[in-house]
């Protein structure tokens, strides 16, 4: 379909919401691609608690406040500031969603005035994204390989002139993905045909993605990361190289020593893990439990997040992601003290879908409920957002500074 076509095919008013864009990816893409990125580790547990926690927050609207002319989204984060108070997030192998997709979403962040944070793990090179994108980019980190490795694709980075660099803390070996196992993720991966034979039909019913995949040559190996003596490394062995990397709060110092920008740390859970990280040298956090892809059980990220930023005192900005669906959902994220957050799956899920005006169609549902919220709560900025244009469980606040205010 030509990129005209895929615009049509997202607009207003056959897709209303996040959820729709779901349902064109499902329809668009083989059900390993599709789980690979709408599942979660074993029972999907935490997965599907971080979209249902923000059930527990309500909203408290002002009435009879004076109606701004316009809603002002705009949000500064580690000194840029983005016309929207959320970026879009690390997803790995985002080229299998559709052609060169690293790039076309990072296109689609830079024409929406926000920002775009490329995987390690992603299939387009570094240089190549920041061809398509005129605006900020940050890079995410795994050292597969070892400090030599990652402190050359943090070179790759700067050059192209990314600003930030998003440390990944939480991911020592993969979660359990059992969609990934059951569906043939693995097989694709590591281009093995003949484990690909059970899983043949999902490619044949789904000829519109197959053939955009070979054209896009089948990638199975990750740019950006450049083994010695083998070159970009093969995608299936991400396992193996993840466990032989373990990020310690001591490969902070010699990450500072070799990126001169602002250092995230991605993946804390907790008040003393977001203070470690601020001691070890990070400039922000990201509440993060991988979007349920890691450890399941952990707490939803949502009701983390005051503790997080109770932790931090100010030290460090905090950003959050995982289960947001909504505009609404943003809005209580940035309620509860989180700077900004993080996007993944729903936009995932339009670039799935549409490629690059599925992910445009994305920013523009969450930025049209962000105004709508705002604007019913009788607010005019997201600066003034806080607790008292929200209700949530006291137990969030156990602890925290400003304790107490929770549900009455």
């Amino acid at each position: 379909m030509s990129e005209r076509s895929l615009a049509r095919s997202v607009e207003f008013p056959r897709v209303l919401n996040i959820a729709d864009l779901r349902r064109l990816a499902r329809k668009r893409l083989p059900r390993l691609v599709f789980d690979y990125v709408d599942g979660g580790a074993e029972e999907e547990v935490t997965l599907r608690e971080n979209t249902r926690i923000f059930h527990d927050v309500t909203l408290r609207p002002k009435q009879c406040v004076p109606k701004a002319p316009t809603s002002d989204l705009r949000a500064t984060v580690l000194g840029q500031t983005f016309d929207l108070p959320f970026l879009l997030a690390p997803i790995g192998f985002s080229r299998m969603l559709y052609p060169k997709g690293e790039a076309h979403a990072a296109r689609a962040a830079t024409h929406a005035g926000t920002g775009y944070i490329l995987s390690t793990f992603s299939g387009t090179p570094i240089e190549e994204v920041r061809a398509f994108a005129s605006g900020p980019l940050w890079l995410q980190l795994y050292s597969p390989g070892g400090r030599a490795v990652a402190e050359a694709t943090m070179a790759r980075a700067r050059a192209a002139n990314y600003s930030t660099l998003v440390v990944t803390i939480d991911t020592p070996v993969s979660g359990m993905r059992e969609r990934d196992y059951r569906h043939g993720m693995r097989p694709l991966l590591a281009g093995d045909i003949l484990g690909s034979l059970p899983h043949v039909w999902q490619f044949v019913v789904r000829p519109g993605w197959t053939i955009d995949f070979l054209r896009d040559g089948a990638p199975r190996r990750l740019p950006n990361v450049q083994i010695p003596g083998i070159g970009p490394m093969p995608s299936a062995d991400i396992g193996a190289m993840l466990d032989q990397t373990n990020v310690t709060w001591e490969d902070f110092k010699w990450m500072r020593d070799a990126w001169k920008g602002p250092i995230i740390a991605k993946g804390v859970h907790t008040g003393e893990a977001a203070r470690q990280a601020v001691d070890a040298g990070a400039d922000a956090v990201v509440v993060s439990n991988h979007g349920g892809r890691q450890l399941d059980g952990a707490r939803a990220t949502l009701c983390a997040l005051p503790e997080v930023v109770a932790a931090v005192g100010g030290r460090a900005e905090v950003l959050v992601d995982g289960g947001i669906r909504r505009g609404s959902d943003i809005v209580k994220a940035l309620c509860l003290g989180a700077r900004a957050v993080l996007v993944g799956r729903a936009y995932a899920w339009g670039l799935g879908a549409a490629g690059g005006p599925g992910v445009a169609r994305a920013i523009e549902i969450l930025r049209a409920d962000m105004v709508r919220t705002l604007r019913l709560l009788g607010s005019a900025s997201v600066s003034e957002l806080d607790r008292s244009y929200i209700d949530a469980p006291a137990d969030w606040f156990s602890g925290a500074s400003g304790a107490g205010v929770g549900r009455i």
